[in-house]
């Protein structure tokens, strides 16, 4: 018998040698925070990117998001959990004294937009054909979809399991395969499941079931909102509102088919919805009295513009297309996008978190995963978007693919016997018991939703009657003043002073090299599409 025919236990049972159990060891991870900068008084900042913090278009670790005010730190590969966030945690403490009186928002959705769309500036990355195609990127975002959902924040979970695994695990299967495709083959059999089982993540991290009122302004949404204080909207079962149709699940991507049941399927669909013509975008213009609007007027600018909750994803190099990075050299890592700002931890997650979203998506990368039918695929997407909506209502139901629907609670306590099996194994190889003290941390939230962030957030709300901006600005002045004076755990703030310098110079050089104007330079880059 193959692995490709075993059961995840028996799967697990393997991996249990002895000779087996070193090769899991060294799980490489890496985070990206998003967060917006933020005035005193809760509005967003209208300055630019701190030019002491670097150049965002060439910096390591401290870059922007859609907008000049939204920050992303982004640490380094890791395979030690601690150095991971000792790292993020040095990364906001030198932003923090860096900012002057400005803050970092600790929530997923925005601050203050009293002055809506209008307010919300696009990120800048300098004068050279690659910084301006990124600010026309994000210009062709705001026209498609507006700004503000643009705005809202996440943190952005990366994934890999170490070179050790793989050669082990190819060497069981009997290494027929090159390793790479055998590799790749896996990774996407683990983002079918991440969308089969992905509503536990906005169930146990979503944190945004409330949102300031100045979000909605001159919106349309059927929502039926609930109002606290003078300003505050909120679903009372709600777990994300980032994740629901407000903010990254698009209703508009909907129908764009992209195919998880083969890399070489995934790149295709993603290929042909980046070049195909779309005939509402093409409204808008592409370039209008000499002026851009859009890269293009095609179903996705580019792939970045697909809103996913996860991404396979390789390195590119230097002016390399992501899909062209995967489909020549395979994948490398995996990225789950569906976590929610934690706003209890200074830097937007924690280590229980972390050791969860291991022990998850070794889980999915462990559950055999067939092809995902239509049918499945919306039956997915209705769960997860129950989870969103209203993921603690009592007694609320979800659908099993094959099977009669059950209680959110029974089946997810049935998904959680599995996930301790994994949990146990990342233990007896490297975990000293964290795994599954992290576990039952989450299973108790399973068993009783008041212990999910979302609810401790609305019933932090409810109890102190605040609206949601006093509640923000005052764990951001926390966070600030704790982080502020923190001190270095891993780097020293000379390395980010020399980053910032390297950064600079390397956009200099970029700009000192340019051969072509703005026109031909997106000819060429689109001409291979």
């Amino acid at each position: 018998m193959t692995n490709s025919t075993l059961t995840l236990a028996e799967r697990i049972q393997a991996w249990h040698q002895p000779q087996s159990l070193p090769a899991i060891k060294g799980i490489r991870r890496g985070i990206e925070r998003e967060s917006l900068r933020i005035q005193p008084d809760g509005n967003l900042a209208q300055t630019e990117h701190p030019a002491s913090l670097g150049a965002a278009m060439t910096h390591s670790n401290i870059t922007t998001d859609f907008s000049e005010s939204q920050m992303e730190f982004i640490t380094p590969v890791s395979d030690s959990v601690d150095i991971l966030l000792a790292q993020l945690g040095d990364i906001h403490g030198y932003v923090m004294r860096h900012l002057g009186d400005e803050q970092l928002w600790p929530l997923s959705m925005p601050c203050l937009l009293k002055g809506g769309e209008q307010q919300i500036p696009l990120a800048q990355y300098g004068q050279s054909n690659v910084g301006r195609m990124k600010t026309l990127y994000r210009q062709g975002l705001h026209h498609r979809y507006g700004s503000r959902m643009q705005v809202i924040s996440g943190v952005h979970f990366n994934f890999s399991m170490p070179d050790s695994f793989w050669s082990e695990w190819h060497r069981q299967e009997g290494g027929n395969t090159l390793l790479q495709d055998f590799v790749s083959e896996q990774y996407m059999g683990l983002a079918r499941n991440v969308y089969r089982f992905g509503w536990l993540i906005p169930y146990l991290f979503g944190a945004s079931p409330a949102l300031c009122g100045s979000f909605l302004n001159g919106t349309e949404h059927k929502l039926p909102f609930e109002r606290l204080g003078k300003g505050t909207l909120y679903l009372p079962y709600a777990t994300s509102l980032r994740l629901s149709d407000l903010g990254y699940t698009n209703s508009s991507q909907a129908d764009l088919n992209i195919s998880l049941d083969s890399l070489e399927k995934y790149v295709a669909s993603l290929r042909k919805a980046i070049g195909t013509h779309d005939p509402e975008f093409a409204k808008i213009g592409v370039k209008v009295d000499g002026e851009y609007r859009q890269l293009n007027d095609n179903v996705l600018q580019i792939e970045n513009e697909l809103y996913a909750p996860i991404r396979p994803k390789r390195t590119a190099d230097s002016g390399e297309k992501p899909t062209d990075a995967l489909n020549t050299r395979g994948i490398e890592y995996i990225e789950l996008r569906s976590v929610d700002v934690n706003p209890y931890a200074a830097v937007g997650i924690d280590s229980t978190q972390v050791r969860f979203l291991d022990t998850f998506l070794l889980w999915c990368l462990l559950t055999p995963s067939a092809p995902l039918t239509e049918a499945e695929n919306n039956l997915n997407r209705r769960n997860f978007n129950k989870v969103v909506l209203e993921g603690r209502k009592p007694g609320l139901e979800l659908e099993v693919f094959g099977e009669a629907s059950m209680s959110l609670t029974d089946l997810g306590e049935r998904y959680f016997a599995e996930l301790k099996e994994v949990a146990d194994l990342l233990d007896a190889c490297c975990g000293k018991g964290c795994y599954g003290k992290a576990h039952q941390a989450h299973l108790a939230a399973i068993k009783d939703p008041t212990k999910t962030l979302s609810a401790k957030l609305l019933a932090d709300l409810k109890a102190q009657d605040k609206d949601i901006l006093p509640f923000g600005l005052a764990l951001s002045k926390h966070y600030h003043d704790q982080l502020l004076t923190s001190r270095p755990l891993y780097w020293e703030d000379s390395y980010f002073d020399k980053e910032g310098c390297r950064s600079i110079a390397r956009q200099h050089k970029v700009e000192q090299s340019e051969s072509v104007d703005f026109d031909t330079f997106l000819t060429d880059y689109f001409a291979t599409v």
